[in-house]
């Protein structure tokens, strides 16, 4: 039985089962995001995201800030 809320993805679409009550145990706390890539994230985004979308996210990020 599901506990916590299924909602799609913000970038993506794919159905997650969101934790926000249980922070700890969602898919997306696997992705350990710096206070900058957060900011770049939020400043694109609003809802929650899968793992997978906030790891390109997080790498995209970095390869920006490389090439500048």
């Amino acid at each position: 039985m599901i506990k916590h809320e299924i909602i799609r993805c913000e970038r993506c679409g794919t159905s997650i089962e969101c934790k926000a009550n249980s922070y700890t145990k969602c898919q997306c706390s696997v992705v350990q995001l710096n206070l900058n890539e957060v900011q770049y994230i939020s400043e694109n985004y609003e809802g929650c995201m899968c793992a997978a979308c906030l790891l390109a996210l997080q790498d995209e990020y970095r390869a920006m800030i490389v090439n500048v």
